[in-house]
């Protein structure tokens, strides 16, 4: 059983300790404000370590590559992000309304960075793209990935109001701001402990989702999703994947770029990033609907991974075949 575990990625084996503790052991009452803030102490940690990790040649880099950084963000903060509305408005009558509604905030997202590169690279595809496109989409996601769901959510789940601008500035901009100014003396420490801080980047989001679902648990969440409201949600969930993976490679081919970019591309476009979704979560909502919203994305995130592995060596197989 520990062997099989151990080939289980190591982020998918901490959101499941999450979600486990805070199902048996959920912060309520007044220790919540104790635990919310370290975890926004902890989500601050993280953004301010991709600050520092981004570099700003790679960047400008990114920028250059226009042929497929423009399209893939179209893909990814336009088609995906209609892709969930349109889920949204099926699954409101089937699912609870927080729910529901996670699937809206599943499409609005970025694409992770870590996941989306490994399996380019298992790919064989084009990985400085892919790290780039990536790290890009998810600076982006920063601005635009709360008022794409705002608007078509209609503007009432979530009043981006000074106060939320203030505090998506504070936790998420700020940190990434002071981790690009003072990227030229920590970056040399961080490339000499990688352990280290890929645990820490890991053990932030992990402790997002585990204040976030325990709000959901005091919520209630295992008594509002019923069997047949969790079959539903896995095949909505289901059809996002199948759109997400088949809609890229198809645009990626539509736009004309290469191979090796069109796998970029592809995996770019389909992943969604937990990494940006929990934190931004907390910041929007109350832990009590931040966890219930979250669902979707937990549950897509462990789904991207399953799928992601067997395609990848399938791409790899024709190259190595030559």
């Amino acid at each position: 059983m520990f062997a099989v575990l151990s080939r289980v990625d190591l982020m998918v084996r901490l959101l499941i300790v999450a979600i486990v503790l805070a199902t048996f052991l959920p912060v309520t009452g007044a220790q919540r404000e104790a635990a919310q803030m370290v975890s926004s102490i902890a989500i601050f940690l993280l953004f301010f370590l991709n600050g520092v990790r981004l570099s700003r040649k790679q960047v400008i880099a990114g920028l250059a590559n226009w042929q497929m950084l423009l399209p893939l963000t179209l893909w990814c903060f336009a088609a995906m992000a209609l892709a969930g509305w349109g889920l949204f408005a099926i699954g409101d009558g089937y699912l609870p309304p927080l729910v529901a509604l996670g699937l809206l905030y599943l499409g609005a997202l970025p694409s992770t960075v870590q996941s989306a590169t490994a399996y380019t690279s298992m790919a064989e595809g084009n990985v400085a793209s892919s790290v780039i496109a990536a790290a890009l989409l998810n600076i982006l996601g920063i601005f635009i990935t709360a008022p794409i769901f705002a608007w078509l959510s209609g503007g009432d789940s979530v009043q981006l109001g000074l106060g939320g601008l203030t505090k998506i500035f504070m936790i998420l901009l700020l940190p990434f701001a002071l981790g690009q100014i003072f990227q030229t003396r920590l970056a040399p420490l961080l490339m000499q402990r990688p352990t280290i801080i890929s645990w820490l980047d890991k053990l932030a989001i992990a402790i997002a989702v585990y204040v976030a679902f325990s709000g959901a648990v005091e919520q209630g969440i295992w008594h509002q999703l019923d069997p047949l409201a969790w079959m539903v949600l896995i095949v909505l969930l289901s059809v996002m994947l199948g759109f997400a993976f088949a809609g890229s490679w198809l645009a990626s081919r539509a736009v004309g770029l290469t191979r090796g970019d069109r796998i970029s591309f592809m995996f770019a476009g389909a992943h969604k990033s937990v990494a940006m979704g929990a934190p931004l979560a907390l910041v929007l909502f109350p832990a009590a609907e931040a966890g219930l919203i979250l669902v979707p994305l937990l549950l897509y995130h462990l789904f991207q991974l399953i799928l992601s592995a067997p395609l990848a060596t399938r791409l790899a197989a024709p190259r190595r075949q030559c």
